[in-house]
């Protein structure tokens, strides 16, 4: 049976918990002083230790009942307890996403280079090479292009299913080139190569043709996303290169551990990024519209990216942002 001495030591302890977990209430374990969190872990293991006892004691059914409900509150204050998952979300993304991508920029502006080199040495091929073109592109896109076509006029008459399809192409295109980054950075570098190299081939041919304006009112107004996305998203795949190749003072797996978590959340920046491009491509670059309006769009466009990854938009504050990591 449970004694009276024992019931006076222990109710000041469960008092003390209901007392944390009805100042925390719906804002979380947020509001909670740092002792105050020390606090609650301990008492809470506590009472559920003196729940046990309690249970033991067939006439102490009520008090059993109310610790089981305490113990209840605290459990979903403790574990349920964080931000709503939204507040977390643009955490990431205003504030821990900007940082870590100013942490890897070298990487970025590597894979950018890499790219342009791409299309330098696609450029030159083409100049030099006429028949190189129609290797790469295909002799129906050769074909529409000497009539002075745009190849993007199907995607006008099936917009939703061309937005859905362009969306997963370019998803698929990064997580394939930050996956590629465990070949020690050389399935990255030669995606990086072939794309940059197609996208010379594109601008020298649609160029012979007369239709250099019509291509880059296209690419403009999603480019500003898409690219740097795509270069980001390799960026991620040389950073897990980077933690094989030179795990400094750390084992080989500890880096690549550590670089795999930081490259895929270099990568998930990136998602919204390909959706919101994927978006536009569908539904503004190929429309009929003038094409200052296009470029004007485009520069909004790559503005607001420039300021969300600089950090312009972090609203939280330092605390905040320790609660969440």
């Amino acid at each position: 049976m449970i004694s009276a001495r024992w019931l006076a030591k222990r109710k000041p302890q469960w008092q003390r918990l209901e007392q944390l977990v009805e100042h925390a209430g719906r804002r979380g374990v947020s509001v909670l002083a740092h002792h105050e969190l020390q606090d609650l872990g301990l008492l809470y293991r506590q009472t559920a230790s003196d729940l046990a006892t309690v249970r033991e004691d067939i006439t102490s059914r009520p008090l059993a009942s109310y610790l089981n409900q305490l113990l209840a509150r605290a459990h979903n204050l403790i574990y349920m307890g964080r931000r709503p998952r939204w507040n977390r979300i643009a955490h990431f993304y205003l504030d821990t996403y900007p940082r870590i991508f100013r942490e890897t920029f070298s990487l970025v502006v590597l894979a950018a280079l890499i790219f342009v080199a791409g299309g330098i040495a696609g450029a030159v091929v083409t100049l030099r090479d006429t028949g190189f073109a129609h290797q790469i592109l295909g002799p129906q896109m050769i074909e529409t292009i000497e009539k002075r076509e745009m190849w993007t006029h199907s995607i006008l008459s099936v917009k939703p299913a061309a937005a859905s399809g362009i969306m997963t192409n370019n998803l698929a295109v990064g997580f394939v080139m930050f996956a590629a980054g465990i070949t020690a950075g050389v399935g990255t570098i030669w995606m990086l190569i072939t794309n940059g190299l197609l996208m010379g081939v594109l601008a020298v041919t649609t160029a012979r043709a007369g239709m250099a304006m019509q291509l880059w009112e296209f690419v403009a107004p999603h480019g500003v996303l898409e690219l740097p996305a795509i270069f980001i998203a390799a960026a991620a795949g040389m950073e897990i290169a980077r933690g094989l190749l030179f795990p400094g003072l750390l084992s080989r797996k500890d880096s690549l551990k550590r670089a795999g978590n930081r490259g895929a959340q270099l990568l998930l920046g990136t998602i919204p990024l390909l959706v919101v491009a994927g978006v536009i491509e569908a539904f503004i670059s190929p429309v009929n519209i003038a094409a200052p309006l296009k470029f004007l769009f485009a520069a909004v466009m790559f503005t607001a990216l420039i300021a969300c990854l600089s950090g312009a938009f972090r609203k939280e504050s330092t605390r905040e942002a320790r609660e969440l990591q």
